[in-house]
C-alpha cells in the first residue's frame, strides 16, 4: 500500500471538527484539545492554532501502558500538561494512527488521574483497524490499510515564513 497523504488526512480532520464544533469555537463549552505524546501533541498543537484555541494538552502515557515493565520510560517523553482543569469539560482526545486501542486506553487513564471529563471524542489523523480494545474515532481524517508487520510514522516537516508546518506519513516495519 502506498503511504497515506497525511496533510489531506489533516484537512479532512479539520473540516470535521470544524463542522462539529464551529459554533462552540472560542465559548466556554468548546472542548479541550489534549494530544498524546508526541504525533498527537503534534496535532492538537497544529489543531489549537488553525481553529483558534488558546491552550492544549499534552498526554503522556507512558506509567499507564499496559507493555510498562518491558519498555520503561521513553527518554523524551515529557510529563503530561493540562493547563485546565479536566473535571466536568469535553475533551477531545487526539493521536496519530489509532490500531490497536492500547495507546487510547492509557491515554483515558491519565486523563482520569487529573479528574472526571463530561465527556471524552476521539480524533485521529488515521485509523488503521487491527483493534484489541472495543475503541473507536468520532473523527478520522483518512482509513489505512496496513500489513500487520507493518507502522504507520507521523513526521512533520517545519514550515517556512508565513507557512504551517507540514505532515507527512511513512510507513515502516513493526518493532515489537
Amino acid at each position: 500500500m502506498s503511504c497515506i497523504d497525511a496533510e489531506a488526512s489533516y484537512r479532512a480532520l479539520l473540516t470535521q471538527i470544524k463542522d462539529a464544533y464551529g459554533n462552540l469555537l472560542g465559548t466556554a463549552e468548546a472542548p479541550e484539545l489534549a494530544g498524546i505524546h508526541s504525533g498527537g501533541a503534534w496535532l492538537a498543537e497544529r489543531l489549537a492554532y488553525d481553529l483558534g484555541i488558546e491552550r492544549f494538552g499534552v498526554i503522556n502515557v507512558a506509567l499507564h501502558r499496559d507493555d510498562y515493565a518491558k519498555k520503561g520510560l521513553h527518554s523524551q517523553a515529557s510529563p503530561t500538561s493540562l493547563p485546565f482543569d479536566v473535571n466536568g469539560r469535553r475533551i477531545l482526545l487526539l493521536d496519530d494512527v489509532l490500531y490497536t486501542g492500547r495507546t487510547v486506553r492509557a491515554a483515558i487513564n491519565e486523563l482520569y488521574d487529573y479528574g472526571r471529563p463530561a465527556a471524552i471524542e476521539l480524533a485521529v489523523l488515521a485509523e488503521r483497524g487491527g483493534r484489541e480494545l472495543p475503541i473507536a474515532a468520532r473523527f478520522v481524517g483518512a482509513h489505512a490499510e496496513l500489513a500487520d508487520d507493518a507502522t504507520l510514522v507521523l513526521a512533520r516537516e517545519p514550515g517556512s515564513e508565513g507557512v504551517a508546518e507540514r505532515f507527512t506519513f511513512r510507513t515502516e516495519p513493526r518493532a515489537d
